[in-house]
């Protein structure tokens, strides 16, 4: 079963920053989750702790897939 698993930031109106993952079967809407930050470093910080854990789980970037 091919899945995928997508993390980004996205600024919010107030200085902040969220962590925005979506993740699912490849051909459907999957599941969208939102974490907000105050800082956006620390977004920065959950964002890379999120893809290492994802890398280690044999995720990989969209651009490697063959």
């Amino acid at each position: 079963m091919r899945r995928y698993y997508r993390i980004a930031i996205q600024p919010t109106l107030f200085g902040g920053a969220s962590v925005i993952r979506n993740w699912g079967r490849i051909g459907s809407g999957g599941q969208t989750m939102m974490e907000t930050f105050d800082l956006p470093d620390d977004a920065d910080m959950a964002l890379f702790r999120l893809e290492r854990t994802k890398r280690r789980r044999g995720y990989r970037d969209a651009d490697s897939a063959e």
